[in-house]
């Protein structure tokens, strides 16, 4: 057995999971504000999840960025804590190996993982509240691509110089249209909301050279009404380096991407 937990800043989802993959039990949690709270609950759902059963071993994601030496989150995007000791904190109820990681980087796991026949190099973009990426190369995580998402890419608009995600995000798009993905329904919006996104995304289909670029998230559960605009968007920006544009998919699993792709990540582990 194996435990995935995906730690969201609303939601937490704890999922067990049979060492072939298949779901044993799961139970969502409302994110508790103050850290102490949270290891209280993570413990509590953890021991009614696995009972007297230890996992193999944890995976637990988290939106931010990760020393994954040390069990150590440093920062969360969307969460006031910082600098804390996951691992060690839950070490008395989790007797077994305990991996953080990047909660866009291990959905892009489960994700790349669903097209692992056709692509050996993946991009998983979530447009959501912010953005997050994870670069998947044959089946695993590729941790030369930073933790903080769209948070630290810096790209010029509208005459200064801004974070991606201040501009592109899910959060950016209401501030921009006053409505949510699921509400928008007018074209030029959408001409809008796919600008933004490729203006981030060629820089990224350049230097990390995917294959192709599943797209998650909010935003990204709407890419049916922005595919074919992202496309016409990003060959505005197209130099001649770039021989072949890579396919952009939709993301198939958005709700329980993240928890398989702790999964994927315990059982790697487990092989290593």
């Amino acid at each position: 057995m194996y435990l995935s937990i995906d730690v969201g800043g609303t939601k937490v989802l704890a999922t067990t999971f049979s060492d072939e993959g298949k779901v044993l039990k799961s139970k969502k949690i409302k994110t508790p504000v103050m850290y102490p709270d949270f290891i209280e609950e993570v413990k509590k759902t953890a021991k009614e999840l696995t009972g007297d059963e230890q996992p193999k071993s944890t995976a637990i994601a988290l939106p931010g960025t990760i020393d994954r030496d040390n069990g150590i989150v440093l920062f969360f995007g969307n969460l006031p804590w910082e600098n804390v000791h996951i691992c060690e904190d839950l070490s008395d109820t989790l007797h077994n190996p305990i991996y953080l990681e990047n909660d866009a980087k291990m959905a892009g796991l489960a994700e790349a993982k669903a097209v692992e026949d056709l692509y050996s190099r993946v991009l998983y973009i979530t447009v959501s509240t912010g953005i997050g990426l994870g670069l998947i190369v044959d089946g695993k995580i590729d941790h030369t691509v930073n933790d903080a998402g769209g948070r630290a890419i810096m790209l010029e608009h509208q005459g200064k110089i801004m974070a991606w995600e201040e501009f592109a995000s899910g959060k950016a798009i209401v501030a921009q249209t006053g409505k949510m993905a699921s509400e928008i329904t007018e074209e030029a919006d959408w001409y809008l909301v796919s600008r933004n996104i490729a203006i981030g995304l060629i820089d990224l289909v350049v230097t990390l050279s995917p294959e192709a670029i599943v797209i998650g998230g909010g935003v990204g559960a709407h890419l049916e009404n922005f595919h074919e605009k992202l496309h016409d968007e990003l060959e505005i920006y197209r130099s001649r380096m770039i021989a072949k544009m890579p396919q952009i998919l939709k993301a198939q699993h958005p709700e329980e991407a993240v928890v398989y792709g702790g999964y994927l990540l315990n059982r790697q582990n487990d092989k290593e």
